[in-house]
């Protein structure tokens, strides 16, 4: 199975800036596309970013110029550097990857408990 673990949310002011970390750990064979999706209280759930192995990114309109994805592959871990933030992206923050557990596998999502970013004005 993989485990996710995500670190670096909290409360700050409008303005401000914070990095998320998100660790992928467990048995597994690889893991491709590995992202962020926040769900803003009373909404759905939705994508804030995704980097491919490869370093493709896709960025939410929302968020782009102010949110940056990145990850390292050797370390197994995915970042979200939040600058500029704003009252409205006020969230629980989650992790997902893309991962085989074995080389004959299809690949899964798997997602963290999450983090909360909590921005005020």
């Amino acid at each position: 199975q993989v485990q996710l673990v995500e670190s670096g949310g909290g409360l700050v002011q409008a303005g401000e800036s914070l990095r998320l970390s998100c660790v992928a750990s467990g048995r597994f064979f690889s893991i491709n596309t590995m992202g962020w999706y926040r769900q803003c209280p009373g909404k759905q759930r939705e994508l804030v970013a995704s980097v491919t192995t490869g370093g493709f990114t896709n960025t939410a309109e929302s968020v782009k110029g102010r949110f940056t994805i990145s990850r390292d592959n050797a370390k197994n871990t995915v970042y979200l550097r939040m600058n500029r933030l704003e009252v409205e992206d006020t969230a629980v923050y989650y992790c997902t990857v893309e991962a085989r557990l074995t080389f004959t596998s299809g690949y899964g999502n798997y997602w963290g408990q999450g983090t909360q970013v909590t921005v005020s004005s």
